[in-house]
């Protein structure tokens, strides 16, 4: 929520008010003075003159079934995103990590700031499991490197567990990283290609049934 939004909900005072008392400085988030486009998580402590103001923030977390196509952000600069799957009530919403726009599968979106704190910071190590198709058959001695010592990319080594779905190039992949499309790139520097990546977990929360597109409150 928008830092002048709380203050107006948490004052009565009007928005207009509000963008005035914070170009002015009277108010602190977690003693910090926010940029006018502070973004309210629900967890910090807000102040306004050195006293604490608060509202009765609704924590509300979905789960959606992201669709091929989509960006995971906002501004799609052109592309459609997630925030065209979900009704206008639940804008205020953000991912919890991201899929890129070329992946499909279990995307949570919350305005929970701590259970998103939970679930991406790693020293959690939630665990995530995808479904990933390759361009070509995996090589046993690839997949070995993979799972042990890793592929070494630009930003570390990396490395996953592998278990064999459906066929030859389809692959249960999990792993507790979250770094920028680790999975693609680490397949990449081996020589394959990713033509499906679908995420089917995320920690505790598993996409079932859930259909492309859709989504549901947890």
């Amino acid at each position: 929520m928008r830092i002048n939004k709380y203050i107006a909900l948490a004052t009565g005072m009007s928005r207009r008010a509000a963008d005035s008392i914070l170009g002015h400085g009277r108010v602190r988030v977690n003693g910090q003075t926010p940029l006018p486009g502070y973004d309210v998580q629900g967890e910090e402590k807000v102040t306004l003159d050195g006293k604490t103001i608060t509202i009765d923030v609704q924590l509300t977390t979905i789960m959606l079934n992201k669709r091929i196509g989509f960006v995971s952000s906002r501004d799609g600069q052109g592309d459609k995103t997630i925030y065209n799957l979900i009704p206008e009530n639940l804008h205020h919403l953000k991912p919890v990590g991201r899929l890129d726009k070329y992946s499909s599968g279990l995307l949570l979106m919350t305005n929970d700031g701590k259970m998103a704190h939970e679930l991406t910071h790693p020293s959690f190590q939630k665990q995530k499991v995808y479904e990933v198709e390759l361009s070509k058959e995996l090589m046993p001695e690839h997949r070995q490197i993979i799972q042990n010592k890793g592929v070494l990319l630009d930003d570390g080594p990396s490395h996953f567990t592998i278990q064999p779905a459906k066929d030859g190039k389809t692959w249960k992949i999990s792993l507790k990283e979250g770094r920028n499309r680790q999975i693609r790139r680490t397949f990449e520097a081996l020589g394959y290609g990713v033509t499906r990546l679908h995420r089917v977990q995320f920690g505790p929360y598993q996409l079932g049934s859930l259909a492309p597109g859709e989504y549901k409150n947890i």
